[in-house]
């Protein structure tokens, strides 16, 4: 018979059965501001190659590592000046680190797939807040889809993806930034965009007070950096003006379209929309067509994840 997964109500009752459920080692996906993470506690290596096994992830692509303060992450880490400047203006956030791992830090080898840094970040969503709180420990959580897919920003989609393969759901109601974290590294000289995400570069670039250097080549370092990810199974055709016939269209700004990002042009109202237009549109079975989005702000990350969205399929 085929396990269902919980529904929990984000209330101290489902909190405390999420708590409870991720100290046995199970999976339970939950709210951030970004995307529903897939949680599992990052210092049992069971726990998190449950996540591998359930999201079908490969083994190189490392994951976060979410936190309740700073001062919990910073005890996994060599912390540096940079790192504290940065965690004071925008932890609790949609912002991840990149960080060389500490002595004794505890963390599943899982958790950073093989490698000496570590992804952490501190989300601000009042349910992630409260469940990291009860659990008392950190949870590596990746965004709750099977990998390579379009990312999950409401319960509804963990259910359609995950439904029969983690414990439960804590559905508090979708995603207000609907964009995974931007993730900055630390480990080198210089601070390095890895990922543009939920928050603008341009933001980080004003607290850090220096442009932020961009990664030469296309080691895996950090999660969401697979040329194929958050892809649909439908074809995907970017900068499109028009859909071809058997095309469904992804508008941006004015126009007759299929579904819109934004209609007025809106660049954080279409990052909020981006995978539930993605799901919704994949669900017709038709190739989609991409209308072109400017390549600024947020922008930049959503192009990024319909450049993967349509990039070659291994």
């Amino acid at each position: 018979m085929t396990q269902t997964a919980l529904t929990l109500s984000p209330d101290a009752d489902g909190i405390a059965t999420a708590a409870r459920l991720l100290a046995t080692g199970a999976l339970v996906s939950f709210p951030t501001e970004t995307v529903y993470g897939l949680g599992a506690d990052a210092r049992r290596g069971e726990a998190v190659a449950a996540i591998y096994a359930a999201k079908g992830r490969p083994s190189f692509n490392p994951l976060i590592v979410h936190c309740a303060d700073t001062r919990t992450a910073r005890s996994y880490v060599q912390w540096s000046d940079l790192a504290e400047r940065l965690a004071r203006a925008f932890w609790p956030g949609p912002l991840t680190l990149v960080l060389p791992l500490g002595g004794d830090h505890g963390l599943s080898s899982l958790v950073t797939a093989g490698l000496d840094t570590v992804a952490l970040r501190v989300p601000k969503h009042a349910c992630a807040q409260d469940l990291l709180k009860a659990f008392g420990g950190p949870l590596a959580a990746p965004s709750a889809n099977p990998s390579g897919r379009i990312s999950a920003t409401t319960a509804a989609h963990v259910m359609a993806g995950l439904g029969d393969r983690i414990a439960a759901v804590v559905d508090d109601g979708p995603c207000p930034v609907g964009l995974e974290s931007t993730i900055v590294s630390l480990a080198g000289e210089t601070p390095t965009l890895l990922r543009a995400g939920g928050l603008a570069p341009e933001e980080i670039e004003v607290v850090l007070g220096t442009p932020l250097a961009v990664q030469a080549g296309s080691e895996i370092i950090a999660p969401g950096q697979l040329a194929s990810h958050y892809a649909p199974r439908a074809r995907v055709r970017l900068n499109a003006q028009h859909a071809l016939e058997g095309e469904v269209l992804l508008g941006f700004g004015p126009g007759a379209c299929d579904l819109n990002l934004s209609p007025m042009g809106d660049l954080t109202e279409a990052a909020a929309r981006l995978f539930d237009h993605l799901h919704r549109l994949d669900a017709t079975g038709a190739p989609i067509a991409v209308r072109p989005i400017p390549n600024t702000g947020l922008g930049l990350a959503i192009n990024d994840r319909l450049a993967r969205a349509a990039a070659p399929r291994a």
